[in-house]
């Protein structure tokens, strides 16, 4: 069989001509009609403000004003209603009190009307009556295809267009930086500010609480928009996490997503019952979130202009490493200390390079990083040492100072600098300090590409800003090592003591569960056995070997040192039966009686390592959050941990662990040796599955984790399940969709072969590329309608895109054999790609050309349309060439409607589903 058209990214395939992605929000920006209902004359008001607003901007559509008492708004003919509007409205603008808006929103739906801005205050801000009217809001909304914005919001302008339905003073400048902010107050401050500092913007609006248009819509939308450059987001609350994380992981390759959060402080955490609780900050968990969704998060709202600024300007530092060229030893050391305290680094000058600078600069230079020109430096030493620094392989971005000293010429170095504003994967950045004397060189800088600040630790921070940028979004494309074969684990067993736990109705496992659900995930645990009475325990501990540990066996005591639960060293049996006795009374001193269920017994384990904790705790925006870090007893007190969002694979499991102090460690220190960080790796994946397939955990952790040369080992565990009322379908899911394991099953070619088809994986690239070598010219045209060359297809930018992909987005599947050699070897890939907000998908498949005629193509087809109906899709779709006759003929064997479209010159088939 032929192999047809897969469906590629916008910037691979040309669009084939009309056709246009679904873009439901372009009423909101590109209106053609305009109805505000609740227009008014009265001086002052939101109501006159937005109706002026809209007639006095270039806005060139048909604004009507909608008021029943009133015959006219500012000589504008009103009418009573949006049904007696003679023309289509496409935006309706509401700012009627909070009781009327669902009646509004009826009529909108009625009139199918596109797209409304709810301004409109007194919502589930104000109490139940309130959130009941958003309910009554979103019923009315589901009835038809109308997007909401709002309510309580300040409202939507489009500089581009013209249009401000906002009640601001005066409409932003048009430009590139896509603004979305839920503080309508803080967006007047900023449209003030910009105006006053020349910023212009593609996108500008306020989206108050989120009822239906959230984060996610609007990231794809404004990364659609090709007059936006980035995406600037002033953020109180996240909605939708998974909403968001899905749109920014998609967007964020290709446009900088810049946020500033409100509410750092974890005040409003509460501590829960493991340890990992009471670490895990929900500011920490929204910074881990960020990171894994490509999304820079800044401190100050100066800072998000700036990055979006220097972010379109220059390229990405591929490391933290920079170098300060000043005139000033002050500004350089306040650099210095900018940029360390931000976790950057100061770059190391190679021999050479020190020996270049010796021969353009005076001898009393510095002869470190930061370079100090001296103060007399002039245009050509400032211009010769940039050429000779920007060389320097230990170096990873420039940033140059100048202070206006008697003998400095400002405009005369800035012309000098502009042959280097782009230099070869370096950024430069630039600090002309100073007022109306610099003025002018910022100016030919700025108009260079050489981003400049008033400050060079405002700099020194930016650059840290772009490496930590770059570094979150290296680990979301950097390929990832195959993880071992589920074949190793065992759900099932896990399951199991789940089970047993919430038939009896309790939350809490005992250590011996803890450590059965580890071992059911190849996690090494230390052997552990419960005794009931002493003389059993004096008889385990034999058998083990001395010296052994008893611990207390307890299915209501989370913390068992906290009540004497814990005894060590013990060297013989009559130690062991006298600990036990001890425990047992001290334990029923300090807790009562009921919690003494006798002890586990465990052999002491004397090996030289690091202690660690690696665990998992629920949190309210993002479901399930994995934690590592230092442990041990002191745990809390060193706080050296990191988090991240399950699930991972092994190059986010190394990212996460390079986030901890103790990491450094685990490298090997002081002559020790290094832990095997591989098989490290494999157990934080491990764990990450154990989490995302058994919700019903609500905090896990491991404390300590032994880590050594040799050994990797569960010492201690514990886990608190949520409420045995708590239904499975209300309990947290996590935020990132985690691998469709359901939909991997195996199948055999015609000839008998035997197959997997499954979903991709990250891990999957290497093989996309000798997938890609098999495949013929033939093949290839019928994929992408032209010609593309092996080296662009197999280019890691673009597999990462096919490999790295969101499941709830895209569903591809590979079909992997093994080849003579037992290597893995991907022979097919198809792929269905959801359209945003509509339950509308499109197909595509390539087949390598040595397997198409053995039914493989039929089949993957057939589970393209099965996992369609479980996606709730109804309307499956795909592009065909003429030409590719048994792709048309495929399709219509497996139902699907096929017809040439003669305005396209493409065959079109599709199938209604659900």
């Amino acid at each position: 069989m032929n192999s047809a058209l897969e469906l590629e990214k916008p910037s691979e395939k040309p669009p084939l001509k009309g056709i246009r992605r679904d873009q439901p929000l372009d009423a909101f920006f590109a209106p053609k009609s305009v109805a505000v209902v609740g227009a008014t004359e009265t001086e002052g008001s939101v109501g006159r403000t937005i109706f002026r607003n809209l007639l006095s901007s270039q806005f060139g559509g048909t604004v009507f004003p909608v008021n029943p008492k009133r015959s006219s708004i500012l000589g504008v003919k009103a009418y009573p209603s949006l049904s007696a509007i003679p023309e289509p409205v496409d935006l309706a603008v509401v700012i009627t009190p909070a009781e009327a808006v669902p009646k509004v929103i009826h009529e909108c739906v009625d009139l199918g009307v596109n797209a409304a801005v709810v301004i409109s205050a007194g919502f589930k801000e104000t109490g139940p009556r309130g959130a009941e009217l958003e309910q009554q809001i979103m019923a009315e909304a589901r009835r038809g295809k109308i997007r909401i914005i709002g309510p309580n919001c300040l409202g939507v302008m489009a500089p581009w267009n013209g249009l401000n339905a906002t009640f601001a003073t005066t409409i932003a400048r048009p430009g590139h930086v896509g603004f979305i902010s839920q503080s309508g107050a803080l967006c007047t401050a900023i449209l003030d500010w910009s105006l006053r500092e020349l910023v212009g913007f593609s996108a500008f609006l306020s989206i108050g609480s989120m009822l239906d248009v959230n984060w996610g819509d609007l990231i794809y939308y404004l990364g659609d928009d090709p007059r936006t450059r980035s995406i600037v987001i002033y953020m109180e609350s996240i909605g939708d996490a998974r909403a968001f994380l899905s749109a920014a992981r998609e967007v964020a390759l290709s446009k900088p997503i810049i946020v500033i959060k409100a509410g750092r402080t974890d005040a409003a955490a509460k501590a829960a019952a493991s340890h990992t609780g009471s670490l895990a900050g929900s500011d920490d968990v929204l910074d881990a979130a960020f990171r894994r969704c490509g999304v820079l998060r800044v401190d100050r709202i100066s800072d998000l202009f700036y990055m979006a600024e220097v972010l379109d300007k220059q390229p990405r530092p591929q490391g933290p490493r920079l170098t300060i060229l000043t005139n000033a030893g002050g500004p350089g050391v306040l650099a210095t200390d900018a940029l360390i305290s931000e976790g950057g680094t100061l770059a190391d000058l190679q021999p050479e390079t020190i020996t270049s600078l010796n021969e353009v600069l005076p001898q009393h230079w510095s002869h470190q990083n930061p370079i100090d020109l001296i103060g007399d430096a002039g245009p050509d030493r400032y211009a010769k040492s940039v050429e000779i620094v920007a060389k320097d392989k230990n170096s990873d971005g420039l940033l140059v100072v100048l202070t206006p000293q008697a003998m400095t010429m400002p405009t005369e170095i800035a012309e000098k600098l502009k042959p280097y504003a782009k230099l070869n994967g370096k950024p430069i950045l630039a600090s002309w300090m100073g007022g109306t004397e610099v003025a002018a060189g910022e100016s030919i800088l700025n108009r260079a590409g050489i981003p400049t600040f008033p400050y060079p630790d405002t700099a020194a921070r930016a650059f840290e800003y772009m490496w930590r940028y770059s570094y979150n979004l290296r680990g979301l494309y950097e390929t990832p090592s195959y993880a071992a074969d589920r074949a190793e684990l065992k759900p099932d067993e896990a399951a199991k003591v789940l089970a047993k736990a919430r038939q009896e109705g309790r939350v809490l496992l005992t250590e011996l569960e803890s450590k059965q659900i580890l071992t059911a995930y190849g996690i090494p645990t230390t052997p552990t056995l419960h005794a009931a009475d002493a003389d059993a325990a004096a008889e385990m501990a034999r058998q083990i070997g001395f010296p052994v540990v008893i611990k207390l066996h307890s299915t209501t005591i989370t913390h068992k040192t906290d009540v004497g639960g814990v005894r060590l060293n013990l060297c013989d049996e009559a130690a062991v039966r006298s600990a036990y006795r001890k425990m047992e009374q001290t334990v029923r001193e300090k807790a009562g009686e009921g919690h003494f269920q006798g002890v586990t017994v465990q052999p002491m384990i004397k090996a030289e390592g690091y202690e660690l904790i690696l665990g998992s705790s629920v949190d309210p925006q993002f479901g399930p959050v994995l934690l590592f870090g230092c442990g041990g007893q002191l745990v809390e007190v060193f706080k050296d941990r990191a988090l991240a969002l399950p699930p991972l694979n092994t190059t986010l499991a190394r990212r996460l662990m390079e986030q901890t102090k103790i990491f450094k460690a685990l490298e090997g220190v002081r002559g020790r040796k290094p832990v095997d960080l591989a098989r490290l790796e494999e157990l934080v994946v491990r764990f990450s599955q154990l989490i995302v397939e058994h919700p019903a955990i609500k905090e896990i952790d491991i404390n300590p984790l032994l880590a050594s040369s040799d050994t990797l080992m569960a010492l201690d565990a514990r886990v608190v399940l949520h409420p045995v009322d708590v239904k499975p379908e209300n309990l947290p899911r996590t935020a990132i969709r985690p691998y469709p394991d359901q939909y991997s099953e195996p199948w055999k070619l015609k000839d008998g072969t035997p197959v997997v088809i499954r979903p991709i994986r990250p891990e999957d690239e290497p093989t996309m590329v000798k997938f890609h070598e098999s495949l013929s010219d033939r093949s290839v045209h019928f994929r992408y309608f032209h010609m593309i060359h092996l080296s662009q297809r197999v280019a890691h930018e673009r597999l990462a895109r096919h490999c790295f992909i969101d499941y709830d987005r895209e569903m591809v599947l590979v079909a992997e054999r093994r080849d003579p050699m037992g290597e893995r070897e991907i022979i097919a890939v198809a792929r269905l790609t959801k359209q945003h907000k509509a339950q509308e998908a499109e197909f595509a498949m390539i087949l390598s050309d040595a397997f198409q005629g053995f039914g493989l193509g039929t089949e993957l087809l057939r589970r393209l349309v099965v996992i369609a109906r479980d996606e709730k899709i109804a309307l499956l779709t795909g592009n065909i060439l003429p030409e590719n006759q048994a792709m048309q003929r495929l399709c219509r064997k497996l139902g699907f409607e096929v017809a040439y479209d003669q305005e396209e010159g493409v065959v079109r088939a599709e199938i209604k589903l659900n």
